[in-house]
Formats: C-alpha cells, structure tokens, sequence
C-alpha cells in the first residue's frame, strides 16, 4: 500500500501554529515529509498510532510526528488543541539557537504528558500572537515558542505504548521503543528478553512476518533519521551513537535500507 503524503506546510512559509480541526476523527496511515509537527491535544478521546504503535490519548497530551514517521488517528469524541509546524529551515533561520536544540530534545519524544495548564495558556498567547500580526515579529514568535517547547520537555514522561505485554515480541517492541541506546544485535536483545536469538527470530516471524534483526533494524533507520534530520551530529557520530563499528559499516547499512547514503539523505532534506 503506498503510504499517503500530506502537506499541511505547503502555504507555510516557515513556521505555523492552528487550533486542531474538531472533524478530524479516522484518518488513513499518512506521512508529512517536508516540516516537524507537533500536536498538543487539550480535549479529546481516542488514539494515534504513529509507526504501528498505538498511543491512547489522554489530555492534556503532546505528539510530536518527525518526517518519514507514518500515523494516523482514530479519535472518538471532540478534540480540542493546537497543531504546530515547523520547518527546517525556520529551525536554520532562529536568531536563538537553543530552539534547534530544543527541537532536537523533543524530535526523540514521541508522547507527552504536560502537567499543568500553564502549557494551554502559553499555547494560546502564541496563537493570538501569531495570527494577529500581519508583519510577524520574529523576535516574538521565537521567544514565545522556545518558551512553550521547554515547557513541553518538563513533561518528560514519555508514554508507554498501549500493548499488553502478553508475548516476548510485544516485550521486544517496548524495549525497542524505549531504549536510548539502540544496536544492531539480536544477542542482546534476546539476552534482555531471556530467550535465544533463534527462539526471538522465530518469534518475530510468527508475530509480524520478519526477522528479528528486521524488526530492530527498523528501529535503528528510524532513529538514524531522526539523528540526520533534527541534531548536528556528524554521520561519524551517530555511527558510534548506533552502536556500529565504523562509518563505513554504518553508511552501508543505511543506503541498503533507505537507497541512499545518510549524507544523501540529509542534504536531500535540507
């Protein structure tokens, strides 16, 4: 199935911030590929699956949905929130360099749970802000925006996905998503999971049709895209980062499983 690419950004300059539309309720599985989004639900039942994992939403949540990452919604009463978008090169473009910075924290968080409503008041005073001034005052916009992100980041409880951990595979997918530091190693994750390599590969099979070295490996292309897309980290970095031997080693695997190099993928997404 081709997956659908949307682009919500395409009247955006750089940078955009909406109230979230009350229809939306099912969507199919769908992509942006051109701006970082993030989602700040304040009302609403439900839940968002981004990358095959389900997220119950419970406001006062945070989405944050990189380029490249696949999700769709199935919400069940009203939602109420803000949607915000962000371009790469507003992130180059910022006067204050610790917005890119706070970006990049927030790219690796997934969900959310900010804790008071301080986040509401601040996400509508840069709302007002935004659509009430015809020359926009960057210097504001920023200032409010740095603001509500690390805000965002005092939350940082990131939330577990809604899976019941009945089986060794669905273990395997929670410790893949709530790892820091990924590698390339069935051997490890089978010795976390107190079963053999052959055992998990067997179980990968019977539970999503690929290996389990398929499983992981989708993980690790979609934090080294992650890496590539939204730190300055050079591709050496993010290599040892990964856990692989060498640059050499890591570039391989990364062009076999995306057709290109990272350096080809980062400068194709400038």
């Amino acid at each position: 199935m081709d997956i659908q690419i949307q682009n919500k950004a395409k009247d955006v300059s750089l940078f955009k911030i909406a109230k979230f539309k009350k229809h939306i309720r099912k969507t199919s599985p769908h992509k942006h590929n051109s701006y970082f989004e993030i989602i700040f639900l304040t009302k609403g039942s439900g839940s968002h699956t981004i990358d095959t994992i389900e997220y119950k939403i419970q406001p006062p949540v945070v989405f944050n949905i990189r380029k490249e990452q696949v999700h769709f919604w199935d919400i069940k009463t009203e939602p109420e929130g803000f949607v915000l978008i962000i371009k790469k090169n507003f992130i180059d473009n910022c006067i204050d360099k610790d917005i890119k910075k706070l970006i990049s924290e927030l790219s690796a968080l997934t969900c959310l749970f900010p804790n008071n409503t301080t986040v509401i008041d601040m996400s509508n005073i840069l709302l007002k802000e935004y659509e009430s001034a015809k020359i926009k005052n960057h210097q504001v916009i920023e200032g409010l925006l740095k603001a509500l992100l690390a805000k965002f980041l005092e939350s940082k409880i990131v939330s577990s996905p809604k899976i019941k951990c009945s089986s060794i595979y669905q273990e395997l997918i929670l410790l893949l998503s709530n790892e820091n530091e990924l590698t390339n190693k069935v051997s490890h994750y089978a010795k976390l999971l107190n079963t053999t390599p052959q055992n998990l590969n067997a179980i990968c099979r019977k539970e999503s049709g690929q290996s389990s070295a398929e499983v992981i490996s989708n993980y690790i292309i979609n934090e080294a895209k992650r890496l590539l897309l939204y730190t300055d980290l050079t591709v050496s970095e993010i290599a040892g980062k990964l856990d692989f031997k060498d640059n050499s080693h890591f570039t391989k695997y990364f062009k076999r499983n995306v057709g290109d190099t990272p350096i080809a993928f980062r400068k194709a997404n400038d």
